[in-house]
């Protein structure tokens, strides 16, 4: 396999590795704070992130996240979700292809009243799809392990409402399809999973067959899908196909060169997506349903993301600079919106930030990671705001305020828009940020 083709294999692979890692570290990995201890088990989350998390890129401290790991080989798996008093709260599904759905939201007119959801795969055992007693939606899914994870705003902001939905949160209930009907628990199916990494280049270098034999006899491919049939079509030459057993002694290709290659497709992605014109291209083509996004979108957000919403839930915006210059803690630095110049947010907005390193909250005594309804934050007299990204607390609203230790320490600004207005986005202007001299 020539270098070409090794480029060629992860980039049509990098989605499957990419999730492949994630959605099994939430389930099995007891390092990660947000792990549920297993598949068909739920992680509540009642309390916003901190610098401490490590377990993804560009973490969200707008939203707390309720996270259901579903296998859905034996039986199918029931989540109930009550009503939320927020102005924001989605449901989002991922299987190992890293194709996306919403299949609740406040968007779509839900979150007023409870809601029951059954999910399954092509494969469940038992299950074909058809209504049940109770059961307001059935959700088909395009993998037999995927997530299931709802975002809730809680208003931190605001302490009564913060811990009614604290509660409200306390009622989210998954459980299998057994326990929903009443019926006898269906035998468990034992599998090996191959190892998951620590990074993505971890899989391509030691274990890239296993985990993708793995994949592929866990997911389910359209006939009709030009990438499906293309992925298909790179592997079998390797000896990976649809129901073929998983080998754990079977020889790897070479492992050095794939991780290699994946290493300069990663660090491609992310140049792409730190350019503020090729990021605003590629945003509305992130996070969609198979079939509606080409390769070379889907593969920045496996890179950047790896767990998002599409256009229609959340616009993640990167914030450039006035001069072109990348940001570094070295310097101060401000982000100025008019009141006409706001984000055009049904829902709410908010500025993060990261280091460009690992894409982590820049740790401070502050604890302030973002500005925004959540966090706190603080319009000017004219209706519009100032967010300062300084080493010392500035003169204007501490809310607005995003604290870094001065330091060689590449820095990203995050805009994140819920419920957008997509029609007003087009006329939109992003924010860019200024340095302080």
């Amino acid at each position: 396999m020539d270098s070409k083709e090794e480029t060629d294999l992860v980039r049509r692979t990098y989605q499957y590795v990419a999730l492949y890692n994630v959605l099994n570290k939430f389930a099995l990995d007891p390092s990660n704070p947000m792990s549920t201890g297993g598949w068909n088990m739920m992680f509540k989350s009642t309390k916003l992130w901190d610098a401490s998390v490590r377990a993804i890129a560009r973490p969200n401290n707008d939203t707390l996240y309720q996270v259901a790991m579903l296998d859905l080989r034996a039986q199918p798996m029931i989540l109930r979700i009550p009503s939320f008093d927020s102005v924001y709260v989605s449901l989002e599904t991922s299987a190992y292809d890293h194709y996306c759905a919403i299949p609740f939201s406040t968007s779509l007119g839900d979150g007023d009243t409870p809601q029951t959801i059954l999910f399954y795969s092509a494969r469940t055992r038992g299950y074909a799809g058809k209504p049940v007693d109770g059961v307001d939606k059935v959700v088909e899914l395009s993998g037999d392990f995927a997530t299931a994870a709802l975002r809730v705003m809680p208003h931190a902001n605001e302490p009564e409402r913060f811990q009614r939905i604290l509660d409200q949160i306390g009622e989210l209930e998954l459980m299998t399809f057994a326990q929903f009907t009443g019926s006898a628990e269906p035998a468990s199916i034992d599998e090996t999973f191959p190892a998951y990494g620590t990074s993505d280049a971890d899989v391509f270098g030691t274990n890239f067959l296993q985990v993708m034999q793995f994949v592929i006899n866990h997911s389910t491919f359209d006939p009709g899908d030009e990438l499906d049939q293309a992925l298909l079509a790179a592997l079998e030459p390797l000896g990976v196909f649809p129901g073929n057993p998983v080998d754990a002694d079977r020889p790897s290709i070479d492992g050095a060169k794939l991780a290699a290659a994946s290493g300069e497709v990663k660090a491609e992605q992310v140049r792409i997506f730190d350019d503020p014109a090729r990021a605003a291209a590629a945003l509305p083509h992130f996070f969609l349903p198979k079939g509606s996004a080409p390769l070379e979108y889907i593969l920045i957000q496996s890179v950047v993301g790896p767990i998002g919403q599409p256009a229609t839930e959340a616009l993640y915006i990167p914030v450039g600079t006035a001069d072109g210059l990348a940001m570094t803690a070295q310097h101060d630095y401000t982000i100025t919106m008019t009141a006409e110049n706001l984000p055009p947010a049904r829902a709410f907005w908010s500025v993060t930030l990261y280091d460009t390193a690992n894409g982590f909250f820049i740790p401070n005594d502050q604890d302030k990671y973002s500005v925004g309804l959540n966090s706190g934050f603080a319009l000017d007299g004219d209706g519009g705001i100032v967010i300062h990204i300084a080493a010392n607390k500035p003169e204007s609203p501490e809310d607005n305020w995003l604290p870094i230790t001065r330091g060689d320490i590449g820095l990203s600004a995050m805009l994140r828009i819920y419920s957008p207005d997509l029609a007003k986005v087009r006329s939109w202007r992003p924010p860019s940020a200024v340095q302080v001299t």
